[in-house]
């Protein structure tokens, strides 16, 4: 069943899925972050099978000049012990209807260049590798 975390019981259960990917994200101040995140539009979806969360997907709806209306995965994790179980492979396809649903043209994410194993996940499901991410970092990034 997947969900949309609303209560921040629902939140502090999808840490454990979500440090796996973001590891330095602390769980005494998880909650508040996303929390401070949500009022900005962002929202925290979970995979749960046997009362246990399994993956876990943190979304935007945005729009810009270069691509219209889409949805913006920032966050998309499987459970290490869960994984090859379908688990992303529902949650990505929720996703996808997600943006269809809010009148999405498309879906995006950016991904690590050393995750591998993600970027073959993501063309299996047919998504396409539609450039490079570059930054730079201007201060502290923590908050």
């Amino acid at each position: 069943m997947i969900r949309i975390a609303a209560t921040n019981d629902d939140i502090a259960r999808c840490f454990p899925v979500m440090a796996q990917l973001r590891p330095h994200l602390e769980r005494s101040e998880f909650v508040a972050r996303v929390r401070r995140q949500i009022a900005d539009g962002y929202r925290l979806a979970y995979l749960r099978e046997e009362n246990t969360v399994r993956a876990v997907a943190g979304y935007r709806i945005l729009e810009n000049l270069a691509w219209g209306r889409f949805l913006y995965v920032d966050d998309l994790v499987t459970d290490e012990a869960a994984r090859s179980k379908g688990h992303g492979k529902a949650l990505l396809a929720w996703l996808t209807e997600r943006a269809r649903q809010e009148g999405c043209a498309q879906l995006h994410l950016d991904s690590g260049h050393h995750r591998k194993d993600a970027h073959r996940f993501y063309l299996r499901e047919g998504l396409d590798n539609a450039g490079l991410h570059f930054m730079i970092r201007v201060g502290d990034d923590r908050d």
